[in-house]
């Protein structure tokens, strides 16, 4: 089993636990790590972009002059797309860009992706988050006290004194257990784990 330190909120040693060798020492695969983080980010977009083609715009669809005779180009009606006004040539439409993955390698992604947070030494596990009001200060202040930068901290359930204390502070985000995924543990520097949501996390992955 993997061991690692249980810190309190003044980054003082104070336990170790077991980690599940299957979750947190599994050897990382970066192009099964990008086909997941590139299918989050798909599944992400609206597709809502739309535009009007020339049978679409509100435009009469009489020829603007005569052909011959009058000196100037010839022309076709007024929802040409070389006019203003006009429609627009091979635009965007409504789409689904969604990009459907197996359940199972979005598991085993989500282990590599915590394997390497282990296995670079910046994985921090606490015992606790419990801050004792809504203080954007105190919760700064831990962070330097563990001198992380971008972070991602995870916790157990609802914990509004951190969440609020946080949501000012443009390089860390929060989330509970249940919403962890491949994506924003690879985008944050660091991630920072509640000791209580681990055996959910295992649990989870395992299952």
């Amino acid at each position: 089993m993997a061991v690692i330190d249980v810190y309190n909120l003044q980054k003082e040693k104070i336990s170790q636990m077991d980690l599940n060798e299957k979750i947190f020492q599994m050897p990382v695969k970066n192009h099964l790590l990008h086909q997941v983080v590139v299918s989050q980010l798909a599944n992400r977009r609206s597709g809502t972009s739309s535009t009007k083609g020339r049978s679409e715009v509100s435009r009469s669809g009489r020829k603007l002059w005569r052909q011959k005779g009058t000196g100037r180009a010839r022309v076709g009606d007024a929802g040409s797309p070389t006019r203003r006004g006009g429609g627009v040539v091979f635009g965007p439409k409504p789409r689904k860009y969604v990009s459907k993955i197996p359940k199972k390698i979005g598991k085993i992604a989500l282990c590599m992706a915590l394997s390497d947070k282990f296995q670079s030494e910046r994985l921090f596990v606490l015992s606790d988050f419990d801050l004792p009001k809504v203080q954007t200060k105190d919760f700064v202040r831990v962070m330097k006290t563990f001198d992380i930068g971008k972070v991602l901290i995870v916790t157990e359930q609802k914990n509004e004194n951190l969440e609020k204390s946080s949501r000012n502070v443009p390089w860390v985000k929060v989330m509970r257990c249940e919403g962890i995924n491949v994506y924003d543990v690879l985008n944050h520097e660091h991630l920072l784990l509640v000791k209580s949501t681990i055996p959910k996390i295992e649990e989870a992955l395992l299952s």
